[in-house]
This record gives structure tokens, C-alpha cells and sequence, in this order.
């Protein structure tokens, strides 16, 4: 029998980035034109399944933060790992999601964590640079792009923390 692990993964970055479309994408897979913005944290859950065991991701969809302070810490409480997302048309929510790390480092300590560059759909308008995508993973981060329309990157980015979390 394969063992079966809950793990909470909170969804963190700005707003519009589409944290709420990449975990409907994920668990439902539709994705839709219609922007609702999240308000407070609203919670899914989809198995994956590893090689050697099962991972149930509570996914914890946090209303989107510019604004750093404002992040609530206690929603991280026993979170096992977290998403940061990046919208690639918008600089600065790149800056967002470090800076995210960096507060919730400070707050929860090291979590296994990966961070997506959303909206690669629309990589002719990114903004974002490729050598500050390099220079992250060369300091040890998993990133890599996804787009919620299309699906591309989502499965691969949840099946990573997955695997992160059970180690």
C-alpha cells in the first residue's frame, strides 16, 4: 500500500498575477476569462501522485499582497511548502514574490517553496527579464513558467512542491 500525505501549500504573490487560475487550472482544469478577486484565502485539494507515495495538497489561495505588511503570517501557519507567483508582463510582481520570501523566511523559517512566472501565453509582452529568472535559479530556486489558459507548467510546478513537501 502507498502511503498518503496531507500537506497544506499556500499560494502566495500580487494581486493579478493568477494564483486563483492556476489552482483551478490545477484542480479543475478550466480555466476562465472572469477576474474575482480573492478575498481573504480560499482552499482546494487535489492528490498527486509520486512514485513512491501520495501527496494531498490543501492549497491555500491567499488574496494577493503588493503591499508586503499586509500579508497575514497566520495564514502560513503549518504550511509545509508555498507557491509564489509572478505575473511575467509585470516587473514588479517578480519583486513581490521575493520579497515574500524573504518575510515569510523571517517569519516560518526555511519551507520548501517554488515560483512561477504566469502568463507565459503572453511571453512576446514580458517584461520580466531572463537573467533575473537565471540569477534565481542559479541561487537555488525552482522556477519555471506556466500560463493558467493553457495549462502549460501548472501540473509540472505542483507535482515539484508536491514532491518538495514529502520529502
Amino acid at each position: 500500500m502507498i502511503p498518503t500525505l496531507q500537506k497544506k501549500i499556500c499560494m502566495l504573490g500580487g494581486f493579478s498575477v493568477g494564483k486563483t487560475s492556476l489552482v483551478r487550472r490545477f484542480v479543475e482544469s478550466v480555466f476562465s476569462e472572469t477576474y474575482l478577486t480573492t478575498v481573504g484565502v480560499k482552499i482546494d485539494k487535489k492528490t498527486v501522485a509520486l512514485p513512491d507515495r501520495t501527496v494531498t495538497l490543501i492549497l491555500w489561495d491567499l488574496a494577493g499582497e503588493d503591499d508586503i505588511g499586509s500579508l497575514r503570517m497566520s495564514y502560513l501557519r503549518g504550511a509545509a511548502g508555498y507557491v509564489l507567483v509572478a505575473d511575467g508582463t509585470r516587473p514588479a510582481t517578480l519583486e513581490v514574490a521575493v520579497s515574500l520570501r524573504r518575510r515569510v523566511e523571517a517569519d516560518s523559517g526555511p519551507l520548501p517553496f517554488v515560483l512561477l512566472v504566469n502568463k507565459s501565453d503572453l511571453e512576446d509582452q514580458w517584461a520580466v527579464r531572463d537573467a533575473e529568472i537565471a540569477d534565481l535559479r542559479h541561487s537555488g530556486w525552482w522556477v519555471d513558467s506556466s500560463s493558467a489558459r493553457t495549462g502549460e507548467g501548472v501540473e509540472d510546478a505542483f507535482s515539484a512542491i508536491a514532491m518538495r513537501v514529502a520529502r
